[in-house]
């Protein structure tokens, strides 16, 4: 007898329980569960093993994998200070890194909270979310619903739409890190982007202006060359592009025979090393200790820290505005 397309998965901190849906499609298979809206397993044809980080074990995403796999918000990255302004009024947020800034959305964001499933078949699991007024320091109760699919090619398609009811910020992003071998710590693990410019950060990972070229800097992948090459810095950076109508590529992942293509109509994607990852005590998919560099995540977003940049791409969201962002991740081997 096949395993049930919903099964338990834990108990949330709140006591309600998490639950695991498996879709497949495509020849793809992938799991979501409802902490966090959180991919939790991805399998595809042609590759013996998961292409994402993740772990059997509830506890794990309530501690060192933390954010992993899941939609984070109600903004994603971070916001300088906790502090930006709306509407001429200073909005005082959560500072829950380091006591410093405000990341993905405050404490209790969209990642460390167990959705509702609204709907699901054999290829699609759509999940539900209200966060508050006031959550993480935000204004406006915002309902998110996130749409996860595998289309017909086992590509992973991701849909992510809120609404709010008093003018707030706005900015999920899908957080999963990406790996083909989570042993090569992303040496042999090749990367291109199709972005011109990136946003330079300071000590804390807060923009520090305008994005400028990444022609000739470390920050260079317009063709595919290894994520970390020797004496290279952390990677930790947005990747800029203009705003458009619909999806576009913004780059690929390269492992032997394997690829990763992303495409999103996000104006931005955040791309990090995974330089502090460490999966600790808890079991793993690939059945051995993630450490430093395990994996990539490759967030799709607006900017970080937009609220105080004017001339960023605006994530205030307004009554009677909608939210979207539609993202495409295709993992397959290279033909």
């Amino acid at each position: 007898m096949a395993a049930p397309r919903i099964q338990d998965f834990g108990t949330a901190p709140c006591g309600a329980a998490v639950k695991r849906v498996q879709i497949e499609n495509g020849g793809s298979r992938a799991a979501v569960i409802t902490w966090g809206a959180s991919l939790q397993d991805y399998r595809v044809t042609g590759w013996d093993g998961a292409v994402i980080l993740g772990s059997p074990d509830l506890d794990a995403y309530l501690g060192p994998l933390r954010h992993c796999g899941a939609v984070v918000g109600r903004v994603a990255n971070r916001i300088a200070n906790g502090r930006a302004r709306l509407q001429g009024k200073l909005i005082e947020l959560e500072r829950n890194e380091n006591g410093v800034n405000c990341l993905h959305g405050g404490h209790t964001g969209s990642s460390q909270r167990n959705w509702t499933i609204t709907d699901h078949d054999r290829e699609r699991v759509v999940l539900a979310l209200t966060l508050k007024d006031g959550d993480g320091g935000f204004p406006g109760t915002l309902k998110i619903c996130a749409d996860y699919k595998l289309d017909t090619e086992g590509a992973l398609c991701l849909s992510l739409v809120a609404r709010t009811d008093a003018p707030t910020f706005c900015n999920l992003a899908h957080h999963a890190y990406w790996s083909f071998d989570p042993d090569d710590s992303l040496r042999q693990h090749g990367l291109q982007v199709f972005a011109r410019h990136y946003l330079p950060v300071d000590a804390n990972l807060i923009p520090l202006g305008a994005p400028e070229l990444t022609a000739g800097t470390r920050f260079d992948f317009g063709r595919v060359r290894p994520v970390r090459p020797a004496g290279d810095a952390v990677l930790d950076h947005t990747f800029c592009f203009a705003e458009i109508d619909g999806p576009r590529p913004m780059c690929k992942l390269r492992y032997g025979p394997m690829a990763l293509d992303v495409q999103s109509d996000a104006p931005g994607v955040q791309i990090y090393d995974g330089a502090h990852l460490d999966s600790g005590v808890f079991p793993t998919l690939s059945g051995a200790r993630y450490g430093a560099h395990a994996g990539l995540a490759i967030e799709p977003q607006a900017w970080p820290d937009a609220p105080n940049h004017h001339d960023y791409p605006d994530i205030t969201l307004m009554p009677g505005e909608t939210f979207q962002q539609v993202s495409r991740f295709h993992p397959h081997v290279c033909q």
